[in-house]
């Protein structure tokens, strides 16, 4: 009973949270902005650790969001739908292959974007794994970066990304990288070191934006 509470519950509460979050942030935008209406499509690559208010970034999207299979996958899984965002279950670490063929067969009926961390579930931080470029070489669909950040926010040390959690009432921006398209044929070890690149570049331009007045509390 205590279970089916907490997976009923937990997704509501950060569903008002974002809610709250979103609604006294001061966003600004940088390299464009979202528009689901574009016919153009994407794997929008975003780090674990911001994952929070990417619904702020991609907001109207109906493509398809990588969430893990584990139980704080669901609690995320249930609070994008709750949102309005579709979700693929699975990873690197447990039913990668088969959401791959899954994600694959769902562009090839919908045309649609994707979200994934490329760092996820499990890290290392920060570190593009391959099966963000699996996915753009069986979609040839560009990976695009998007990468937000805010004047002043939370850090929890204590988990593995450093999970990151915007103040109220600050100021935030988003930025939208570069799209970096990947070939059928290309080398896996250059197609990991330009998404690296282009993931590192769109965060440097996120956290410097903030650089000189912005604030960040750790929490373990």
């Amino acid at each position: 009973m205590r279970e089916r509470l907490l997976i009923w519950l937990v997704p509501r509460l950060i569903r008002l949270i974002i809610a709250f979050l979103s609604l006294t942030i001061r966003w600004q935008r940088l390299g464009g902005c979202y528009d689901p209406a574009a016919p153009e499509r994407h794997i929008f690559a975003f780090w674990h650790a911001r994952i929070l208010m990417m619904g702020v970034a991609l907001r109207g999207c109906r493509g398809y969001t990588l969430i893990s299979e584990h139980r704080d996958g669901g609690y995320i899984a249930d609070t994008l739908q709750l949102q309005g965002f579709r979700t693929i279950r699975g990873s690197s670490t447990r039913g990668g292959a088969r959401a791959l063929l899954q994600m694959v067969r769902t562009y090839q009926k919908e045309r649609c974007d994707f979200g994934i961390t490329p760092d996820g579930p499990k890290g290392p931080r920060e570190r593009v794994q391959l099966g963000t470029i699996q996915l753009a070489k069986k979609t040839g669909l560009p990976i695009r970066p998007v990468i937000w950040a805010t004047k002043r926010q939370w850090r929890i040390t204590s988990s593995w990304d450093h999970f990151y959690i915007p103040k109220p009432f600050t100021a935030g921006v988003i930025v939208y990288g570069e799209a970096v398209s990947v070939a059928a044929d290309a080398d896996d070890h250059e197609a990991l070191l330009s998404v690296q690149q282009a993931m590192d570049a769109t965060q440097q331009a996120a956290d410097s934006f903030f650089k000189q007045t912005g604030s960040v509390e750790q929490v373990r």
